[in-house]
């Protein structure tokens, strides 16, 4: 008798015999889970039932919610070893729970079900510990300078191409405009990223080295990446953290407060991913635009500060591996998938999914632009590869730690950098 697929076999049998319970038995199940928004929500259970429709006896049951209260739960579930078949993750979360590699299924053995050709070599480099391929990213997102060209014009000013107009447009913003205005909003994170941009150009070196669980940064680099951040704050370029903790928190995003919305606050450090809400706030007065990435004379790097924007991983303890392999594929480089997914985990890195939206003109020029600038950056090697430790969730509440006692005057800039380096170094070494 010649063999005969699962579902051919289930075809073929009397409609009595086949039971619910026989059905389910016989039923293949995958669990995926991801956060995110009602929109990504709505376009991956599209997605699934495609993939779903393409593979009869497969079922994948969808696990999702908000970001809030995902990393806990994820991190219950592989202590306990019930983690999920497919997992939507932070890149950073690779130094988490796959320190050597070994966290994580590695998709390099599943090749030949997945597209690693449609992947540049450095993005597949960024899913990889210890020389195995743990993760796939959905796209890469980086850092970019937002301006609203209508406020800059109210206040008589270019937009900044370098720091220095950047502090000048400070000092014209409160005398042309008021005490309200502020060329620059961001959370308190923005601000830190800014701030380790210009140091990482005047130094050659971020704050985490990206081999090695060390703090990078000199004393001296250290002190300027504070005395930078104050500066900011001083000469009236970027809103106070504690005007923003006053206006609904201090964490607040930047396209719901009123001041963006109206354009007293007329520029944002962020990420290209974001680019989207920033707009959707300004009123029919504004007009936000993309501008150059600021860079120091004679720096030694770029400083743009750029890593996936979330990647797709496949548990250590998926019992089917192959048709798990075939579904990460389906979401990150399959033409059929991105036209459900959209811009929804980012514009793709996938070269086949990008080429599709960019031709069926579903990418906003304004995202365009930005991804243009990064590509650009990157492909000349100015766009350096950060330490994942450095987006450690312990790290990350560490420095901002140390940022808040500065924006709040409780420590001098000299002991705020003692703390950034000798402090951050012992965190480094628990965490590695």
């Amino acid at each position: 008798m010649q063999r005969r697929s699962f579902t051919a076999a289930l075809a073929s049998l009397p409609l009595a015999a086949c039971t619910r319970s026989d059905r389910d038995a016989a039923e293949t199940v995958l669990r995926f889970a991801w956060w995110g928004g009602a929109g990504r929500h709505e376009a991956t259970l599209k997605a699934i039932a495609a993939f779903e429709r393409q593979n009869p006896g497969l079922k994948i049951k969808a696990e999702y919610m908000g970001f809030n209260g995902y990393l806990e739960r994820l991190t219950t579930q592989i202590a306990g070893g019930s983690e999920p078949d497919i997992m939507q993750i932070n890149w950073a979360w690779l130094a988490m729970f796959s320190k050597r590699g070994s966290g994580f299924a590695d998709l390099q053995q599943y090749g030949r079900h997945i597209a690693l050709d449609q992947f540049s070599a450095e993005d597949l480099d960024q899913g990889r510990v210890d020389g195995k391929l743990n993760a796939l990213p959905s796209a890469f997102t980086a850092r970019v300078f937002l301006w609203n060209q209508a406020a800059f014009q109210r206040a008589g000013l270019p937009l900044p191409k370098t720091w220095d107009d950047l502090f000048t447009a400070g000092r014209v913003f409160k005398e042309k405009l008021g005490d309200q205005a502020y060329p620059l909003d961001g959370e308190l994170y923005d601000m830190i990223l800014m701030s380790q941009t210009w140091v990482q150009q005047k130094f050659g070196t971020p704050y985490v080295d990206p081999k090695e669980p060390r703090v990078a940064m000199s004393r001296e680099a250290a002190l300027e990446w504070v005395r930078f951040y104050r500066r900011l704050i001083a000469e009236h370029v970027a809103t106070p953290l504690p005007l923003r903790a006053s206006l609904g928190g201090a964490d607040k995003p930047t396209e719901q407060q009123q001041d963006w919305v109206v354009g007293n606050w007329a520029g944002n450090f962020t990420w290209d991913s974001t680019i989207p809400l920033r707009n959707a706030t300004l009123n029919k007065e504004q007009k936000l635009v993309l501008g150059d990435f600021l860079v120091q004379p004679g720096a030694q790097c770029s400083g743009m500060f750029g890593r996936p924007t979330v990647m797709l991983t496949m548990g250590r303890h998926c019992k089917h591996p192959e048709i798990a392999a075939r579904f990460i594929n389906f979401l990150l480089t399959d033409p059929e998938a991105i036209q459900l997914l959209g811009k929804t985990r980012g514009v793709p890195a996938a070269r086949q999914q990008f080429e599709t939206l960019a031709e069926a003109k579903k990418l906003p020029a304004l995202e365009l632009q930005a991804h243009q600038q990064i590509k650009q950056l990157r492909d000349a090697g100015q766009v350096p590869v950060p330490a994942k430790l450095f987006e450690h969730a312990r790290l990350h509440k560490f420095m901002r730690e140390v940022f808040e006692t500065v924006a709040y005057g409780k420590t001098t800039d000299e002991e705020a950098a003692r703390r950034l380096v000798e402090e951050g170094n012992a965190l480094l070494k628990r965490i590695k």
